[in-house]
């Protein structure tokens, strides 16, 4: 989908060139696509019965380590700078991140961070409230902001967004060989189904289930986040968007669906403001933390919380009109 870049937004946006666009939905579509066939063919093995509890074991455990290296990683530590960390912990949550198969490093925070700054407006590049009032304008809204966004032919621009990145070079590093630890994401439940089993058989299904199926399945609900979570679910807090908690979304994502906690403290390295909403990264962290594998972690206080909840007393939130506001 082609979209117009107001001059407002070419500081913040690259149109890429044809050569490029046609590169990145290459990409975009094989990372999808492939994940989708071998889902199907999980779901076969599944509904014939002709699996093992080794593949089970190699989706949910896949599955743990993908949510966590995004959600820690990508999306907590690199995006928003809630916690410290060093080298070794940053290369285990760079690298398992990778493996979710979600983009390259700068690219993803880049596309984050412009999400925050015009979140539900112009220039937020996947938002489902920007396509009309109507019931059916409201459904192609939800759709474009689950996938079609990533064909768009716009770029958040990299200088603008992740200047930090750019001369970071460990991080650079992870950017760089972002294919290599996407093939191993898919390439060690594989190992551990052969090693397992002693079969090549267990090794297919160990990538059909530890692989493909669960980059699928997980990445379809990151992107119930971009797209569920900012038209459906509770909004306790105030704040400049149509940003929801939706719980249901929020376990599938290891807490990444508590939308509005977040949009209202994006810096936080827990998205659960309370203890009984599920926010699974945000509890290892805080173990991490206690263990000292990670350090400074950064949350708001109970009054910063208390004050924003009185905030909320008041009109209905919702994005108005304006540019956005900073990350």
């Amino acid at each position: 989908m082609s979209t117009s870049v107001s001059p407002g937004m070419a500081h913040a946006i690259v149109r890429l060139d044809p050569v490029s666009l046609r590169t990145k939905r290459l990409a975009m579509l094989t990372t999808n696509i492939l994940p989708a066939l071998g889902t199907a063919a999980a779901g076969y093995l599944l509904a014939t019965g002709d699996f093992t509890p080794t593949d089970l074991w190699l989706f949910g455990g896949m599955y743990l380590v993908h949510g966590f290296g995004v959600t820690v990683g990508y999306h907590r530590y690199a995006a928003h700078k809630a916690f410290r960390s060093g080298p070794v912990f940053e290369a285990v949550m760079m690298i398992t991140g990778s493996m979710g198969a979600q983009g390259p490093l700068v690219w993803w925070v880049a596309t984050h961070r412009r999400h925050h700054r015009f979140s539900d407006r112009e220039g937020d590049p996947h938002s489902p409230n920007l396509h009309g009032g109507s019931l059916t304008e409201r459904m192609r809204g939800l759709w474009y902001a689950h996938m079609p966004w990533m064909l768009s032919d716009e770029e958040s621009r990299w200088t603008v967004f992740t200047p930090d990145l750019l001369g970071n070079r460990r991080l650079m590093y992870y950017h760089r060989t972002y294919m290599y630890w996407l093939v191993v994401g898919l390439a060690v439940p594989g190992l551990i189904g052969y090693a397992v089993e002693g079969t090549v058989k267990a090794a297919v299904t160990g990538v059909l289930f530890g692989g493909l199926a669960r980059v699928f399945l997980a990445n379809q609900a990151t992107w119930m986040v971009t797209s569920v979570c900012h038209a459906v679910g509770s909004r306790p807090f105030r704040t400049d968007d149509r940003s929801a908690n939706n719980w249901p979304v929020a376990l599938l994502t290891l807490g990444e669906g508590l939308q509005n906690n977040h949009h209202a403290f994006p810096g936080s390295y827990r998205h659960g403001v309370t203890w009984f909403e599920p926010d699974p990264s945000g509890w290892l962290l805080a173990l991490l933390g206690r263990l000292g594998v990670v350090t400074d972690l950064r949350e708001p206080t109970k009054e910063q919380i208390a004050r924003k909840r009185r905030r909320a007393a008041g009109p209905a939130a919702g994005p108005p009109a304006g540019t956005g506001r900073p990350v």
